[in-house]
């Protein structure tokens, strides 16, 4: 089996379960590092962050890019790996920021093209696992309820390179695998671990930290938000990897069960915040304003009436929220698009009950909130 992504969010939780499994012999990761020992080592710490062991004889490092176009050539001449039957693709570049559209292009698409190459090359493949997202379904789907024959459709308009990146990523998988030996998953959104541990990746996590700290949220407080945890989402592809499917596509969501509003998961993270005025929810337009702040604002300007948040900010942020308001505009759309993600065929397929809900193991998250470096993450949200 060869798993790519195994020093990622996701692909981390993947890889630590997938090492566990007695059915599997052997697991490669493809690791970009300068040599196998460097690769090994990205592969112990790993490990090593939530305290699992290590086995480097079943665990074994593959250095590769995804961004590198002879990346296949280089797989096709590795002898350990001709006899792979199995492929999970998981890893990704997923940044929102439009400056690195054209490292997400290469890639979350170019590099999924060189691993299907490969993959033509191997006599035994079973299976060919594609870690996609629900938000391939674009924005013309707002205010719905989305299954999986919903998407992909090229004509889909995106808020972001990395949904359309991952949409053109499916449609080659689905054109060059059979569909006897495909499997496509797709998580909705990913934010920390239900877990009473730090999470492996603060991504997703950032955006809550920020809405927490900017106190006043121009987005609407009653838009569904489907958002999984990172444990279920990896334990759900462990598990429909290894079970007997009926269908090829499966969202691996909250579903209407455990989906939850953003007022909710926030009312979770803010209490105990003494010193910061109270969320409150304003249109999605003020964000306009927010931008512009502390540059000056017109003595008309709706937002000079929210004056403890104004004050808030001056003695907490001074320029850096502009920053920090640029870095969330994309989050703020998806939150507007209203959108969950069907998950019967998960549930019918697999043992598994329901993910939590967000507002209920948010309460888990919420001690590493401070820890965030929210600027850093605006610089690269």
């Amino acid at each position: 089996m060869l798993l790519t992504g195994a020093t990622g969010f996701l692909g981390g939780e993947i890889a630590v379960l997938l090492s566990k499994s007695p059915r599997i012999r052997r697991l490669f990761c493809l690791v970009r590092a300068a040599d196998a020992q460097t690769g090994a080592d990205r592969l112990a710490r790993v490990f090593k962050f939530h305290g699992d062991d290590y086995d480097s004889s079943k665990v074994i490092a593959v250095v590769g890019d995804l961004g590198d176009k002879s990346l296949a050539q280089h797989l096709c001449g590795l002898e350990d790996l001709r006899n792979v039957e199995t492929i999970i693709h998981a890893a990704a570049d997923t940044s929102f920021s439009p400056v690195r559209a054209a490292a997400i292009e290469r890639v979350n698409i170019g590099g999924t093209r060189q691993i299907l190459s490969w993959s033509r090359t191997l006599p035994g493949l079973q299976t060919f696992l594609y870690v996609g997202t629900a938000s391939i379904c674009g924005t013309q789907l707002a205010n719905s309820h989305i299954h999986e024959d919903q998407s992909p459709d090229i004509g889909a308009s995106h808020l972001v390179k990395y949904c359309y990146s991952k949409m053109v990523g499916e449609m080659e998988v689905r054109a060059a695998i059979p569909k006897e030996k495909l499997l496509i998953v797709r998580p909705s959104i990913v934010m920390g671990d239900s877990r009473s541990w730090k999470p492996r990746s603060y991504v997703i996590l950032w955006a809550l930290a920020v809405l927490d700290a900017i106190r006043l949220i121009p987005a609407n407080p009653h838009a569904s938000v489907d958002v999984v945890p990172v444990d279920y989402a990896a334990k759900a592809i462990t598990e429909l990897l290894f079970t007997s499917r009926n269908w090829t596509t499966y969202h691996i969501s909250s579903g209407k069960e455990s989906s939850t509003t953003l007022e909710k998961t926030l009312s979770v993270v803010q209490r105990g915040r003494a010193g910061r005025p109270e969320i409150k929810f304003v249109r999605p337009e003020l964000i306009e304003q927010m931008k512009r702040w502390p540059r000056g604002l017109k003595p008309a300007c709706e937002l000079l009436g929210y004056a403890e948040h104004l004050a808030y900010w001056s003695s907490t942020f001074d320029g850096a929220l502009r920053l920090l308001v640029r870095g969330m505009k994309p989050y703020f759309r998806f939150i507007d698009l209203n959108q969950t993600f069907d998950n019967s065929r998960l549930l019918s397929d697999t043992k598994l009950a329901p993910p939590p809900p967000s507002h209920e193991y948010a309460r888990v998250a919420a001690k590493y909130l401070d820890e965030i470096d929210l600027t850093a993450g605006a610089l690269d949200p």
